[in-house]
């Protein structure tokens, strides 16, 4: 099942008020569909992640950037947040490690060009944002996959945005 929404954002502090909203959303579940971000550079990806980590409790201990050269940040928050950037990948097979983050169902998983994920390794459950910009703008399409609990969640939050 999957429903879509869209939604403009005027400005970067648009985008980071938009994040923290999804955080406080998230921290207040026990399960976490996994979000999947896809853009250009610049269109605001990490920007928006770092909007729903500052909003997480622990959030304020995060040193929050893009984990290009390491692949995985792990965050000291509420819940445990790992923010993987596949950008330098291009595709390429990723390691055990990697893989297991993705798949985990303890902790939030917030991906960063989330085109180069295999089809195998795409979380069943999950938020998918893709973002453009347009000069200080962004418009930001959220797609909700998913079945069962998971799903559930993210059509309530999906209506909230509504």
């Amino acid at each position: 099942m999957q429903k879509k929404i869209s939604l403009f954002l005027p400005d970067q502090n648009a985008t980071l008020a938009l994040g923290g909203k999804l955080g406080r959303f998230l921290s207040c579940r026990t399960v976490y569909p996994a979000v999947l971000f896809r853009g250009e550079l610049g269109a605001g990806k990490t920007t928006m992640i770092r909007g729903i980590v500052s909003a997480l409790p622990g959030g304020d201990q995060a040193e929050i950037s893009s984990p290009s050269f390491n692949l995985v940040n792990i965050y000291p928050t509420s819940p445990q947040t790992a923010h993987v950037d596949l950008y330098r990948l291009g595709g390429m097979d990723l390691d055990e490690f990697v893989q297991e983050i993705l798949l985990s169902q303890d902790m939030l998983v917030l991906v960063e060009w989330s085109e180069y994920l295999s089809p195998g390794l795409t979380p069943a459950d999950r938020i998918e944002v893709a973002l453009s910009f347009s000069g200080e703008s962004r418009t930001a399409v959220f797609s909700f996959h998913g079945t069962g609990e998971k799903f559930s969640i993210l059509i309530e939050y999906s209506e909230i945005e509504e």
